[in-house]
């Protein structure tokens, strides 16, 4: 099988990148002829696990941790592309989720997805990029139980919306991702879920979970990559400020 090599010469910034969605973007840029990647999450071991055919810099931190960005942003000259893709999980109503749990997911979701989105617009400024931003079906439909991160996911799709409008006189494109239910370890933060999986093991937790799905199953991070690269790469390039929904039919 050829493979098509549309983002060779390119550098491409990923958080979250030592799993899940991120790993999977990671490895995907890497095939289609990436030079060089910045890697960033907090999981020092998800980021040695890759074994990727390019440039790497790993970078060890909070995408929140506006020190980070500090330092990282003088060596994102360059900088082509970038997946906004650093996220946790938390559950609750949102009448007994406490301040500090509702503080601890913005920090992350949507603080860090504004810093690592501003430092990427500001590097590609002047020549132009794409950038990607993962919300999630979380944002686009209201589910009960999740507050913060609802609520996070819808605020950082339309923090892409507004910043496609800003960035497109200096041809950089953002739009966004909301995918419906995707394999990752963010499932591994919830308590319910760990409980099901004690007692029925993971495949059979997560068919369950995808009996509300039309297509009956979740999305791989591969398949989300490869819908995140679309809009990323120039086969894309006049798409901008849309907010993509994969999800096997969930949201219909």
């Amino acid at each position: 099988m050829t493979i098509l090599k549309d983002f060779e010469d390119r550098t491409a910034l990923v958080t979250g990148a030592g799993s899940g969605i991120g790993a999977a973007c990671a490895k995907a840029l890497a095939e289609r002829g990436a030079a060089k990647l910045i890697l960033v999450d907090v999981n020092a071991d998800g980021l040695d696990a890759l074994d990727l055919d390019c440039e790497v810099e790993r970078v060890v931190g909070s995408v929140a941790d506006e020190a980070l960005w500090q330092d990282l942003e003088p060596r994102l000259a360059g900088l082509d592309h970038a997946v906004v893709n650093a996220g946790i999980g938390a559950g609750g109503p949102l009448g007994e989720v406490s301040f500090a749990d509702w503080r601890r997911v913005m920090d992350v979701n949507l603080d860090g997805a504004f810093l690592t989105l501003a430092a990427s617009m500001r590097a590609m400024k002047g020549k132009g990029g794409s950038a990607v931003v993962v919300s999630s079906t979380t944002g686009v439909k209201a589910i009960g139980g999740i507050g913060p991160y609802g609520v996070s996911k819808a605020a950082v799709a339309h923090m892409a919306r507004i910043a496609a409008l800003d960035g497109a006189a200096q041809g950089i494109r953002v739009n966004a991702i909301a995918p419906g239910g995707v394999d990752t370890n963010i499932w591994d933060s919830s308590e319910d879920f760990r409980r099901s999986v004690a007692a029925q093991g993971r495949e059979a937790t997560l068919k369950a979970m995808a009996s509300t799905t039309p297509s009956g199953r979740f999305a791989t991070p591969d398949q989300i990559a490869s819908d995140i690269l679309y809009m990323l790469s120039d086969a894309g390039s006049n798409i901008t400020g849309h907010v993509l929904v994969s999800d096997g039919g969930f949201t219909l």
